[in-house]
């Protein structure tokens, strides 16, 4: 059997009636979004949209079949222990031109006995922000379960939410649980746990071409939904250039924020028992490693499987990349 090594992923796009049109912008030429592309899925092992290796002799088998092959050498042992055949992260590019639904994600252990899957904790990078572009992270005051029925019954959800203003490299840990929706002209990032279950639980009274409204899940997310107010929901994190910077760290994943100046710098990811997830969020970066070279473009990524320990990042001339691991 021929060694691994890193993998880049054609993208899978999806249309959604919130989507926009800067993908096309952000994502290489040779990728072609459809109109309102709302996201890009750029890493996942979610049935139905894995993702297709683009590069080396695997070009053309989807991450789930290379997962089976080479288990333990891809994703590293413990977390080939406690996943299995399953790729345990998904990672998107999200463009909202319209709000999102208000939303919620189950956690594991709701979405167990519901068997859907895993439940959903996620964090999200924001690439671009537009002029008084807003995100909703919680609620503003503290309520209870019946008052928060009053509300949504009533059409006054949105006025009990908290708004955040959103500015380019604003950063935001989204717990299962945590009622959230995006809001327009927000192109972002986003890190998650293997999973597509989500709870509409409000809508913007919105309807499609047809004039049909999506299905909401006004019960399910009932028992999902966390009532906990919270001082802050922006993540806060130090500028450094040409290192490591900690964004979020959960049992679900790690995300780290690499600045790169012309010096560019070495990585020994001898310690890390995982893969490494290389998301490249600005410029452009050549990366050296035992298996050659690849270019990282604004809006690639490279995953490094869990045998290659030595990389060496070399921008042109600048670049920032989002570094996700276990």
């Amino acid at each position: 059997m021929n060694s691994l090594y890193p993998l880049k992923f054609e993208p899978i796009f999806k249309e959604k009636i919130w989507g926009g049109n800067r993908m096309k912008s952000l994502m290489p030429a040779e990728y072609d979004p459809p109109a309102l592309c709302g996201e890009a899925w750029v890493l996942s092992g979610v049935g139905g949209s894995t993702s297709t290796v683009s590069n080396g002799f695997l070009a053309g088998n989807d991450l789930n079949e290379i997962l089976e092959v080479y288990m333990y050498d891809l994703v590293g042992d413990a977390v080939y222990e406690k996943y299995g055949n399953e790729f345990p992260v998904l990672v998107k590019l999200i463009d909202a031109n319209d709000w999102l639904s208000i939303q919620v994600h189950p956690d594991d252990e709701l979405a167990a006995r519901r068997e859907s899957g895993r439940g959903k904790t996620e964090m999200w990078y924001v690439l671009q922000a537009g002029e008084n572009a807003q995100l909703i992270s919680g609620f503003n005051k503290k309520i209870n379960r019946e008052q928060y029925q009053l509300h949504l019954r009533d059409g006054s959800l949105p006025g009990i939410m908290n708004y955040e203003a959103v500015n380019k490299g604003d950063v935001f840990f989204i717990p299962a649980g945590r009622v959230h929706a995006l809001g327009p002209g927000i192109l972002l990032a986003e890190i998650q746990e293997t999973s597509d279950t989500t709870y509409r639980i409000y809508d913007w009274d919105r309807t499609d071409s047809q004039g049909k409204s999506r299905d909401l899940h006004i019960e399910q997310a009932l028992d999902a939904i966390d009532f906990a107010v919270h001082e802050k929901y922006r993540t806060d994190y130090p500028a450094a250039e040409n290192k490591s910077v900690r964004l979020a760290a959960c049992e679900h994943f790690t995300t780290n924020l690499i600045t790169l100046n012309t010096y560019g710098m070495e990585k020994d990811y001898g310690s890390i028992d995982s893969f490494v997830a290389l998301l490249c969020v600005d410029g452009e970066a050549k990366l050296l490693h035992r298996d050659g070279s690849d270019m990282l473009k604004t809006g690639e990524l490279l995953l490094l499987p869990a045998t290659c320990d030595q990389v060496s990042i070399h921008p042109h001339p600048r670049t920032r990349l989002l570094e996700i691991f276990i």
